[in-house]
């Protein structure tokens, strides 16, 4: 599944290769991700919110709002094994409108939504570990990536710069190698920071 952002569809790639519209009619959609139930997580970016899209094609708003205010862009997002989502915010094709660009948590319930992460210039692409243990956030106005431990309420602790580049979007593969989208590329780092 992957997004086509200007076109406002959300695109399916088969395992025999064909290609088909999964969902239209959105407005700029971006990071998608799978939960546990079978619903598509989504951001829409133009709509400021967090969707979810069930296996009927019905849509959800999960949340639109911090503090009574939109959001400026949800790009990316990561779900972690309870269910919380991490989604970055940051603002390319629209004005700010919260205090800055930073990246939320809205908690397994859905009944609260905080802000983790309020010290980057634009975060772009995140990703978790399997094991719910770290974190992984790119700066990609800093052309930083950074690691944070997890707790188990959501926050994040010991932040430490892992790689010298930002990204766009990100991935982890089973050995722990992160995989990071630049303007030179796929760059890749092991789990120790090694590129």
């Amino acid at each position: 599944y992957f997004s086509d952002i200007n076109a406002g569809r959300i695109y399916k790639w088969s395992p025999d290769g064909n290609v088909s519209v999964f969902f239209e009619g959105l407005n700029k959609p971006n990071g998608l991700m799978f939960d546990k139930s079978g619903n598509l997580i989504a951001c829409e970016g133009g709509a400021g919110r967090l969707i979810s899209i069930n296996p009927q094609g019905q849509i959800s708003v999960l949340v639109d709002q911090y503090n009574g205010t939109r959001f400026n862009e949800p790009n990316d997002l990561w779900i972690d094994p309870q269910g919380g989502i991490y989604f970055t915010d940051p603002a390319y094709q629209s004005s700010v409108v919260q205090s800055g660009e930073h990246v939320y948590y809205l908690s397994p319930d859905r009944s609260q939504v905080a802000r983790v992460i309020s010290d980057m210039v634009r975060p772009n692409g995140i990703v978790g570990t399997d094991d719910g243990k770290k974190l992984y956030v790119a700066d990609h106005g800093a052309g930083q990536t950074f690691v944070y431990t997890l707790n188990a309420n959501g926050t994040l602790a010991d932040k430490r710069l892992f790689a010298p580049t930002g990204s766009d979007g990100m991935a982890l593969d089973a050995k722990g190698n992160l995989y990071l989208t630049t303007l030179t590329g796929v760059q890749v780092y092991d789990a120790s920071g090694k590129h």
